[in-house]
């Protein structure tokens, strides 16, 4: 049965995430809310089974509980990008629809047992306008997280795309399609029965312990550096970003930014710095003596890409250079791609295609395409 299934899963997930050592507040947040899915799963399976008439006190607990998934999701997401941290204040006020629900509820939980079995085999008779509120409350609540959510996790990608040159595993595109799963079960909730929705409920749990167990804190990949370089240590990338910039406001003219454009170049080009896996645009503005808000401003606008475009593109030029080289033939192709400074095989396709409209094999023709590494397989 898959809604047993889906509570084993849920169960296996929360033992998971608790032996996890070293948690992050993500890691909490997660662990939270799996608890809450496992028993919400739990008292759907019972009722389904009718086992909960057996213990008639169980009736209704799981009435305002929906409502906390979003409340969670949105949690998890801006913990993970570290943007605003959740302050118990703030928790409180995402709390307030729930509360609603529990209060609105209060009637019905002070009915006797055999009241309450009579409400729940009859559909919920006498208490129509729980039902009605409590779907209004559900769409609009489920549907505004979900979007928010989104909507953060897309504020994220844009700040990361002009701050950091590798960021294959901080997209969080997994996260985008969480929250976009959880707007479509709120939308079979309200077409369809619970056995429908429980039922997306526990292939929900599934995608959630396939992605989130390994989650990737998306902030801390770089934190230990600017700690080591700075000797400051920011609680969020947000603040990170801040810190980089604040020393320096102003905008280049002309001349200033076209200045600093022509020292960019040479810097890439001598220097080579974009081999780094881990160059931020903070490391690049550094080696030319301007502002990370002053640089970024050159690279989009006389560059006409974001950071993270601009270091690719010089990836892919000295990947071209080394694969035209003889000693580069004991390398595969994606260990040529790790030298210049790419992480993903992904990204690198990606990259190699969008400059030169081919794959690396395509372009570089199969004779040559073949290494004693052993050879690229496209995607």
């Amino acid at each position: 049965m898959i809604y047993l299934f889906g509570l084993s899963v849920a169960l296996f997930l929360f033992v998971l995430i608790l032996l996890k050592k070293n948690k992050t507040r993500p890691d909490y947040i997660l662990l939270t809310w799996i608890g809450v899915i496992a028993f919400h799963l739990f008292l759907f399976l019972i009722h389904h089974n009718g086992v909960v008439y057996r213990y008639p006190h169980l009736l209704g607990v799981s009435l305002p509980l929906p409502i906390l998934h979003g409340v969670f999701l949105y949690w998890y997401a801006v913990e993970l990008i570290n943007k605003d941290p959740v302050r118990v204040k703030v928790a409180l006020l995402h709390l307030i629809p729930f509360l609603f629900l529990v209060i609105l509820a209060v009637p019905f939980y002070r009915l006797p047992a055999s009241e309450k079995m009579e409400v729940f085999q009859n559909e919920g008779r006498g208490f129509e306008w729980y039902s009605k509120t409590q779907m209004v409350a559900f769409l609009v609540a489920g549907f505004a997280y979900s979007i928010a959510a989104i909507v953060q996790i897309r504020k994220h990608r844009r700040r990361i795309v002009n701050r950091l040159s590798n960021i294959d595993k901080k997209m969080l595109r997994w996260l985008e399609f969480l929250a976009a799963g959880l707007a479509v079960i709120w939308l079979l909730s309200a077409f369809f029965d619970d056995t429908i929705v429980f039922g997306g409920v526990a292939l929900f749990v599934l995608f959630i312990g396939f992605f989130g167990i390994n989650q990737y804190p998306v902030f801390y990949s770089v934190q230990s550096q600017v700690k080591a370089e700075t000797g400051f240590l920011p609680e969020s990338l947000d603040q990170l970003i801040d810190e980089a910039g604040k020393y320096a406001r102003s905008r280049l003219d002309d001349n200033e930014a076209a200045s600093a454009m022509a020292l960019l170049e040479t810097v890439m080009q001598t220097q080579k710095p974009f081999r780094n896996p881990d160059l931020t645009l903070a490391d690049l503005a550094d080696s030319i003596n301007v502002s990370p808000n002053d640089l970024s401003q050159v690279i989009n606008t006389l560059g006409g890409k974001t950071f993270y475009h601009y270091i690719n593109t010089y990836r892919i030029q000295e990947f071209l250079r080394l694969s035209s080289l003889p000693e580069s033939r004991k390398f595969t192709y994606l260990g040529l791609a790790y030298q210049c400074g790419f992480t993903s095989k992904t990204t690198f396709n990606k990259y190699f295609k969008l400059q030169t409209g081919k794959t690396p094999s395509a372009y570089l023709g199969s004779g040559q395409g073949e290494h004693a590494g052993g050879t690229i397989t496209e995607k």
